[in-house]
């Protein structure tokens, strides 16, 4: 219970605190009105069943006498009109408390996917790249849900607390024998429901939380793999695997909306098997029948009324809790974890790319790059090589500043590039990867990677990667809708799409990492042409495994084993 309020607490900001301190209040102030509410029907009922307690009891003589009342019927008149009244106001204060909780709580559904998607961009890369993306989608848009309704139910699990201490206290005064027998009653079956009904609500959220998993992964290559699928015509077993996760999710909701609904049956039950005792206790007790105690009766009738559905929330919220609790450790845990912090600090490229000593690893067993030493000038256009594993792409992606060395250091211009700097560096950077992702809007869209852009810069960037042509004489121009990652367009259109990107922001470097290991020759002489020109007053930094490709740079290193041969 003490780490369940500490990773709540470490989940809220401190102006939140201080609004939850003030829904604390708030809800002992509504606690009170409602015992109030419970109270105020026992003595109406009292001086309806009987007139002369007006002129006997000292306070309804003085309101009596107060407002010059000229019976005993305009009194209990009046007191029946200012009790309807108080219920009426008691019931709108309620509905204003109810939506300031689920204000609240389910407001803080915003701040808490916000900061996750924050945090998921501020991881460094190579902790994202193990991550798997359908993990992440499932956090932000369920996990984060599944939290509120934590503290949506520890709110009003709060607010029901205050109620249920404030109706005990007043049903003590009035006959604390019966007070204690039914606190006995009633926490004997809160326990036995604990300690049944709750502990299978809780198994079900743990199977929840696998089953969603496993449902957003399968969606995730389905959708992602849709081309290979109708090549292979296995739609069978992948149904029959989402079946079995969707069956199975569906199950657990359905055992918990079911059990969920037992405390409530079971105490209704109860109230009444309660109240029945009562009378039959109270006749037991006089040995005649109740009419003088149908006040305290009528009392106890109304505060179980009331604190039955007290007891049946208290319960569905704790259950509600344990249902939803793996969301909680599963936000808390992403949050706390470790982003990257970079500085501001602006770093110039003027001269050179300096590379000393430098060593990189996955893993603490295996080097990945092993003392690597390179030298790389302004404008020059160099290549890498080597077979798969040889530690190319990862090289360039410390060029790029996406990965720390173990060891080591780069130098730009006699400056260390760091933590400080790196932000600036990356923007200097012109990225085409061998599989290029277009998200699905229009092609300048794409190109800016934004839906705000410069028109004549987008297209200007088009023409460099000559597609803006093909584009305003056969499609809608720039204008032109790609469809879900490119769908659209053709490979060497993609490609060039990813070209037009790179360009946009006026790099200084150009990095092409496979770019066109998919296209056919002709295509990827062609878009290999066009990025020699757009590039001439650029540094080009080339991973390719095809040497036609690189037979215009100026260098070409091969990678070997980790090391540059």
């Amino acid at each position: 219970m003490k780490f369940f309020f500490h990773k709540i607490s470490a989940l809220l900001t401190k102006d939140e605190k201080v609004f939850l301190l003030l829904l604390l209040v708030f809800s002992i102030f509504i606690s009170m009105v409602e015992t109030v509410g419970v109270a105020a029907i026992m003595p109406f009922v009292a001086v309806a069943g009987d007139f002369s307690l007006i002129h006997s009891n000292e306070y309804y003589l003085y309101a009596y006498n107060y407002f010059s009342l000229n019976n005993e019927i305009s009194f209990v008149l009046i007191f029946g009109i200012l009790l309807i009244v108080f219920y009426f106001l008691r019931s709108m204060l309620n509905l204003f408390y109810f939506y300031v909780l689920s204000k609240f709580s389910r407001g803080r559904y915003h701040f808490l996917a916000y900061r996750l998607l924050e945090n998921y961009l501020g991881r460094d890369y190579k902790s994202f790249v193990n991550e798997n993306s359908s993990n992440l989608n499932k956090t932000i848009i369920n996990e984060a849900e599944n939290l509120t309704s934590i503290f949506s139910a520890l709110l009003f699990m709060i607010s029901e607390v205050f109620i249920v201490i404030f109706i005990y206290t007043m049903m003590l005064y009035m006959d604390w024998k019966i007070t204690v027998f039914l606190s006995i009653l009633l926490i004997a079956n809160a326990i036995l429901l604990v300690n049944t009904i709750s502990k299978k609500i809780k198994k079900e959220g743990i199977k929840r939380e696998e089953f969603q998993k496993s449902f957003y992964e399968i969606l995730n290559a389905t959708f992602g793999n849709f081309k290979m699928i109708k090549i292979k015509s296995n739609d069978k077993k992948i149904l029959n695997e989402f079946s079995n996760v969707s069956s199975g999710f569906a199950k657990s909701k359905i055992i918990n909306e079911t059990l969920n609904h037992f405390p409530r049956l079971f105490l209704e039950a109860l109230g009444f098997v309660i109240i029945i005792s009562i009378i039959v206790y109270l006749i037991y007790t006089n040995q005649h029948d109740i009419s003088n105690a149908m006040p305290l009766i009528s009392m106890f009738i109304l505060g179980l009324y009331r604190l039955m559905p007290s007891a049946n929330r208290l319960l569905t919220g704790y259950n509600q809790i344990l249902y939803n609790y793996k969301a909680l450790n599963i936000v808390h845990n992403d949050l706390i974890y470790e982003i990257e912090d970079l500085g501001n600090d602006k770093i110039d490229f003027k001269h050179s790319i300096n590379i000393r000593h430098l060593s990189f690893s996955y893993t603490e067993e295996k080097y990945v790059l092993k003392d690597i030493n390179l030298f790389i000038n302004k404008g020059s256009k160099i290549a890498f090589v080597g077979e798969s594993g040889s530690g190319k792409s990862t090289l360039v992606d410390i060029i790029m500043g996406l990965y720390k060395p173990i060891s080591g250091e780069i130098y730009i211009d006699n400056n260390l590039l760091s933590t400080d700097n790196i932000r600036d560096w990356r923007k200097r950077i012109g990225y085409i990867p061998q599989n290029i992702y277009l998200f699905d809007g229009t092609v300048a869209e794409n190109v800016a990677f934004d839906s705000s852009f410069d028109k004549q810069r987008v297209r200007d960037v088009l023409r460099q990667a000559n597609l803006l042509d093909f584009l305003e004489t056969h499609h809608n121009g720039i204008e032109t809708s790609v469809g879900e990652n490119g769908l659209k367009l053709s490979g060497g259109q993609k490609q060039r799409v990813a070209i037009a990107r790179a360009l946009y922001d006026n790099p200084s470097i150009l990095i092409l990492d496979e770019a066109t290991s998919a296209l056919d020759t002709e295509t990827e002489t062609n878009i290999m042409n066009e990025i020699y020109s757009v590039s001439e007053d650029k540094t080009l930094i080339i991973i390719a495994h095809r040497l036609s490709t690189i037979e215009r740079c100026d260098k070409i290193y091969k990678l070997e084993n980790g090391k540059i041969k």
